[in-house]
């Protein structure tokens, strides 16, 4: 039995349901609300997106200034913190099945009664146990001329709760299932997607079995569930959002102590507005692919991964240039990440071939974020740096499609409020990150931002085109100043604030787009 949450009245309630892990059926029944599909031609602006630079490559400062935690209850031999299931950088992790709780069996270890939740044996041995958890948070996110655009301000208020109970059924064999709600308020918000306003939705159910074979862990893996295994800027759960990003279908795996291999198979998820029964799998979408992984040798204190992909992203209908076509995307590349003594790095580099209609596609991405930690006393200052370049043109003139985009990457990297993604982009932004009081990480950044094709235009971070700037001569984006808080109160409680000047560049200005404030504050409760 998996333990959910569900509404009950006016409240949210635990109650005990049976869990099978089927890949969500195709003619699940939708209601009136129309599907909310996340496609990098079709997402919804909802402000910034799981991941930014330093402290921690690419990691937002409100995860990174948690203590490590232990985590992954499988058995594996591959570091866990590389292995690609879930995302491991904080005391609680993102991916709640990614925790492991099995220490909390010695009643020495509880604090207080919320541990006791976290490992409830169902008979005498311990074998077979649940772990439950869950996330309260309140978001408030107020942008000045949204859209770059001179008017009334907007101002969303976002709940999100989370309940998710993880059934261990011996060492080798788990269910996980977790329900969300999602609930957005505000000024100027007109119609909230489905992923800021939804009753009820299974956010995850996935089966998984495992096993050791001449000390290789091997697994498999049903059902809907988060898909992180990549670099965060192709690959991410938009944690900004009261509901994540989740994938339906099937993962497999192999590990040694230095190798890893990963193959899956998924559908995206059309999310409705209602209950538990709009939201499913979409059979116009599929995500599919290898990842591979490899520690390599070490140099310096520290450790390097290199993780090579090859993946394949197929829709039924993307506009580009407004034109829609079915789009076959292959994307080829490598990760290079890790720790080298006091410098982190993360540098990701892919081509993407395929099809978009009858014509070819030719793009390129490339991220290459670095810090470098000047002491580990005081204020512990780390300085960065990230280049972020996507390939842009041919949306417009025919010929290959030159424009660069992701599966379901963060754009906060670029804009915390959306504005751009990376698609026909280029930037430069340095960072400094300090920690002036105990337990609280403050990062400020400078952002430089220029198109990598005059002929194509400037996207938002939902892969939308400003109109006319296709039309316009000129790189000059803009530049952005920004600076974010995070207060780790204590281990389940969280503080986080940002904030954003966006200041227009010539082309934008030119079409009379103008600058743009944006502040946002959460607190995250989590058990």
């Amino acid at each position: 039995m998996i333990s959910f949450i569900a509404k009950r009245g006016h409240g949210i309630s635990l109650i005990a349901i049976a869990a099978a892990c089927p890949l969500f059926a195709h003619g699940a029944h939708a209601q009136s609300a129309e599907p909310d599909l996340e496609t990098p031609s079709e997402m919804m602006v909802n402000g910034p997106v799981q991941q930014a630079p330093p402290p921690e490559v690419q990691v937002p400062p409100s995860e990174a200034a948690q203590p490590q935690a232990v985590a992954n209850p499988a058995i594996r031999a591959y570091p866990a913190h590389a292995d690609g299931h879930g995302v491991k950088i904080g005391g609680y992790n993102k991916s709640r099945w990614a925790e492991d709780w099995r220490q909390m069996a010695d009643p020495a270890k509880r604090d207080d009664p919320i541990d006791r939740l976290k490992f409830l044996p169902l008979d005498d041995s311990g074998d077979i146990y649940v772990t439950l958890s869950g996330e309260a948070r309140f978001r408030t996110n107020y942008t000045g001329n949204p859209g770059l655009i001179d008017g009334d301000h907007e101002r969303e208020d976002q709940l999100r709760l989370v309940a998710g109970a993880d059934v261990h059924l011996g060492t080798y064999v788990r269910f996980y299932g977790e329900l969300a709600h999602a609930g957005t308020g505000g000024h100027n918000i007109g119609t909230p997607s489905a992923k800021l306003q939804n009753d009820l939705i299974v956010q995850q159910a996935f089966g998984e079995v495992s096993a050791i074979v001449d000390s290789t862990a091997i697994g498999v893996r049903y059902g809907r569930q988060e898909f992180t295994d990549g670099s965060p800027l192709l690959l991410s759960q938009k944690d900004d959002s009261p509901i994540r990003t989740v994938l339906n279908g099937f993962r497999g795996w192999a590990m040694s102590s230095r190798l890893r291999f990963t193959l899956f198979d998924f559908e995206y998820t059309a999310f409705g507005r209602e209950g538990l029964s709009d939201d499913k799998s979409d059979d116009s979408t599929r995500f599919s692919g290898v990842t591979m992984g490899i520690v390599l040798p070490s140099v310096a204190k520290g450790e390097v991964f290199l993780d090579p992909f090859f993946w394949r992203e197929r829709h039924d209908a993307v506009s580009w240039g407004g034109v829609s076509e079915r789009e076959e995307r292959l994307y080829y590349g490598a990760r290079l990440w890790g720790d080298i003594g006091r410098w982190t790095i993360d540098w990701t580099v892919d081509h993407q071939g395929g099809s978009f209609g009858n014509r070819d596609i030719d793009a390129w991405n490339l991220f290459i974020a670095q810090t470098y930690g000047l002491s580990d006393s005081g204020w512990k200052p780390e300085l960065g740096i990230h280049f972020d370049y996507g390939s842009g043109g041919g949306s417009y003139d025919g010929g290959a499609l030159k424009v660069a985009s992701t599966p379901v990457g963060g754009s906060s990297s670029y804009s915390y409020q959306g504005l751009l993604t990376i698609s026909n982009l280029f930037q430069v932004a340095p960072n400094i990150t300090v920690t002036p009081v105990r337990d609280v990480k403050t990062t400020f950044e400078y952002i430089r931002a220029w198109r990598a094709d005059e002929n194509d235009a400037v996207y938002r971070s939902n892969s939308r085109p400003y109109a006319g700037t296709e039309l316009l001569d000129g790189k000059d984006i803009g530049q952005s100043f920004r600076i974010q808080a995070a207060w780790k109160i204590t281990q389940r409680l969280s503080v986080t604030g940002r904030y954003e000047y966006f200041d227009t560049g010539k082309l934008l200005t030119r079409l009379g787009y103008t600058d743009s404030h944006y502040l946002a504050a959460w607190t995250s409760f989590r058990f």
